[in-house]
């Protein structure tokens, strides 16, 4: 589980820096990669969007048990 925590938090951190460029700067980096609407722009969106449902499940988890 400790694996899955830490990789859904560095996709949570990129899914972040990636809307800060968005509001601070107006650049989307994942477009400038990937290409907008792309394949692999849609994957990555998913797999950011995933990462912070997974996040807010263990915002809530009871890790004491």
């Amino acid at each position: 589980m400790q694996t899955l925590q830490k990789s859904c938090l560095v996709l949570t951190i990129i899914g972040a820096i990636v809307w800060g460029l968005i509001g601070v700067f107006d650049f989307n980096l994942v477009d400038t990669i990937f290409g907008t609407g792309s394949m692999l722009s849609r994957i990555i969106y998913t797999l950011v969007g995933i990462a912070g449902l997974v996040n807010i499940y263990l915002l809530f988890y009871d890790f004491h048990d």
